[in-house]
């Protein structure tokens, strides 16, 4: 956090030269009065300063698009970052052209980049916030695809009376696939092994 401590005949005075020197504005720091200065007598006799310290508050979700906006650049893509905030959930949506090479196969540079924006954006926060990095939609056909791949192994389950795993997936994809079956009493599931190759099971009610 970039801080400086500054000084003025009042106390408005100091915050506004700290300002001047840290080119931002007020509603993006934090000011502790040090010392709110004296006038003395007419302003000359025991006169003390204001001492003002001023921090800069860096907005985690800004640093969060700034990595994202650099590392797309690295990978030789233009993208526009479109940013929905709810609550503590953050979607970045990414669009523009070569936008596969961001996606990769079966999303997974799309997760990677959506891991480390998150680490980007928590390292700024006091709160935990929860990144979401979206590319034209993916996420939602994603899901669809996983909703009806969660049916058809659900079957052969059922079929086969054994247990079938699925491919490794990062949690929001897993948590997809035990909404979709939750309410299918024929089988359950549950999450076998450890990060990065975290899986879901499906296993036949017996």
């Amino acid at each position: 956090m970039k801080q400086i401590t500054a000084t003025g005949q009042t106390v408005d005075e100091a915050v506004e030269s700290a300002l001047a020197q840290l080119n931002t504005t007020k509603d993006r720091t934090e000011i502790s009065i040090i010392d709110e200065g004296k006038k003395g007598v007419f302003g000359i006799f025991g006169a003390r300063p204001a001492v003002v310290k001023v921090s800069i508050v860096i907005d985690p979700i800004e640093e969060a698009k700034k990595f994202l906006q650099q590392v797309t650049e690295n990978m030789g893509v233009t993208a526009d970052i479109q940013v929905t905030i709810q609550g503590k959930n953050v979607e970045f949506n990414l669009s523009g052209e070569k936008i596969a090479i961001l996606i990769g196969k079966r999303g997974q540079t799309l997760n990677s980049l959506q891991y480390l924006t998150q680490l980007v954006a928590n390292r700024f926060s006091e709160q935990f916030i929860n990144i979401i990095v979206d590319a034209e939609n993916y996420r939602g056909r994603r899901k669809e695809t996983l909703v009806q791949l969660a049916g058809r192994l659900a079957e052969k389950a059922i079929r086969t009376k054994q247990d079938v795993p699925l491919e490794p997936m990062p949690s929001y994809e897993r948590k997809v696939i035990h909404t979709a079956l939750v309410s299918n009493r024929k089988v359950k599931t549950y999450s076998s092994g450890a990060d990065p190759k975290r899986h879901i099971v499906i296993s036949p009610v017996k």
